[in-house]
């Protein structure tokens, strides 16, 4: 499973950065794949795991923010792992 989320608190101005930043260290220390840009963050691996992780990400912005917003996108497909880079590869063969 892949999930693209984005995590954004409200009511603490315009530059959230700092913010997103919590978000984004979360994700980065559960060890699961995972990709930011500038919309989103993907992280792959099974539900539980990725539901856990995207849960204490915005765990971690609501401890500094008033209100969060989240939003997310889940491409739930059972056996099939290392999405992330395949489904670019994928694109990127197409491109050349």
């Amino acid at each position: 499973m892949i999930v693209a989320f984005s995590v954004t608190p409200l009511g603490v101005g315009e530059d959230v950065g700092e913010y997103v930043a919590e978000a984004v260290r979360v994700v980065r220390a559960s060890g699961l794949p995972n990709r930011t840009d500038a919309m989103f963050t993907s992280i792959e691996g099974d539900w539980d795991e990725v539901m856990d992780v995207v849960r204490r990400a915005v765990a971690a912005v609501e401890e500094r923010a008033p209100r969060v917003s989240l939003v997310l996108k889940a491409d739930i497909r059972p056996g099939v792992t290392d999405g992330l880079t395949s489904k670019v590869e994928t694109v990127e063969r197409h491109l050349s």
